[in-house]
């Protein structure tokens, strides 16, 4: 009697566990037959938070919970990131106008290189065949005991011949690491501010530094900051002292001799150079001759006593003064001098703007004063 109540009370819990299996359960909320994480954060979410991005991190506490963010199941720290133009993400770059796989933000050259190594040049004007090699071969006739030779291609050598391309006047020209405003007076491209390099075009040193001693005897190129290395130094700036070499340089450039200029290294970049003094008269004829040119060319600052320009121009021409041949400086703020290439017997002619006249007048002086200088572009 015992035995038998006790396989039945087996019987009947046994088939109470066997219910039990098959009763849906409550906790799994996907119904894919496992209580996983997702079920809990679920049933987590009635107590008033949630899982947007179903990431495993509480919205609450995650950085980002959209899902088209390309980092929103990463660091729940990091705010949302996307994916830029280049397939990086949070890389943030919006351009890539050229497809070349470099942001246009930082790319050197939105477009094509040209055969001369110009974003979007022009191209070639030339291209010169240096060499050419004929390729033969031959097959034997062996009936006739001949060979026939034939040609069968050509392998050719060439370069190119490539011009100074500058896109169009107004865009900057960069030269030993600083970029020069340009502008277009007439049909003439010049260089709106004053020349301030310490290297000829080569790359070769201009000699600096020089004492008044040294720059009063020497008779090859020289450069000068108004202001050093001489014990006499006169300033007529409205503006700041321009016996500062710093201050100086950053307003006026630098200061260089006529033997500087004459120097067969160059002073200006490839492709533009010292005016000549028929080029320098080409310019003030545009603006109406010499006689009121100057009020054009002068900056609208800068000048002592009130005597600026209206610059309308462009050409921003300020009163950086000049070194004599002694070496002591003078006339900055009321003089604006700038070499010509040409030379007249020892001397050399340059044009100069007065603080008090609407001229531009027109000189020769000894080759060793120290003027300011502008470049133009070449004649195409």
């Amino acid at each position: 009697m015992t035995r038998f109540f006790f396989l039945s009370t087996l019987a009947g819990l046994a088939g109470i566990l066997s219910a039990q299996t098959t009763c849906p359960n409550p906790h799994d909320s996907n119904n894919d037959g496992a209580v996983t994480i997702s079920d809990l954060l679920d049933l987590l979410s009635l107590f008033g938070d949630a899982d947007t991005d179903q990431d495993g991190i509480w919205d609450s506490v995650d950085a980002c919970v959209d899902t088209g963010a390309c980092n929103y199941a990463a660091d729940p720290t990091e705010s949302c990131a996307y994916i830029d133009v280049l397939g990086i993400c949070g890389g943030g770059c919006e351009v890539d106008g050229d497809g070349d796989g470099i942001c246009d933000d930082v790319d050197t050259c939105v477009g094509d290189l040209d055969e001369c190594g110009v974003c979007n040049g022009p191209g070639p004007t030339e291209i010169v065949i240096e060499d050419i090699t004929i390729l033969y071969d031959s097959v034997y006739a062996a009936n006739i005991d001949t060979w026939f030779v034939y040609e069968i291609g050509a392998d050719t050598t060439f370069s190119y011949t490539c011009a100074p391309f500058f896109g169009d006047c107004g865009d900057p020209v960069s030269y030993q690491g600083y970029d020069y405003v340009t502008v277009l007076i007439g049909d003439q491209c010049w260089f709106a501010e004053n020349l301030r390099s310490e290297n000829y075009e080569n790359g070769d040193a201009i000699p600096a530094n020089l004492s008044d001693g040294e720059w009063s005897s020497t008779t090859s190129g020289a450069v000068a900051l108004y202001g050093e290395g001489s014990s006499t130094c006169y300033d007529y700036s409205p503006d700041g002292d321009a016996c500062d070499e710093s201050w100086s340089l950053d307003e006026y450039g630098r200061l260089y001799n006529w033997y500087a200029v004459d120097d067969a290294r160059g002073l200006c970049p490839s492709g533009w150079h010292v005016p000549t003094d028929g080029e320098w008269t080409v310019m003030t004829d545009h603006l109406g001759g010499a006689s009121v040119a100057g009020g054009q060319m002068k900056t609208d600052h800068g000048w002592y006593g009130g005597g600026n320009g209206t610059n309308s121009s462009g050409f921003s021409g300020l009163p950086g003064g000049n070194r004599y041949t002694n070496g002591n400086f003078g006339n900055a703020g009321s003089y604006g001098s700038w070499w010509s290439s040409s030379p007249n017997g020892s001397s050399a002619w340059f044009r100069y703007l007065y603080y008090n006249y609407e001229n531009v007048f027109r000189s020769n002086v000894n080759q060793r004063f120290g003027f300011s200088v502008r470049c133009v572009r070449d004649a195409e």
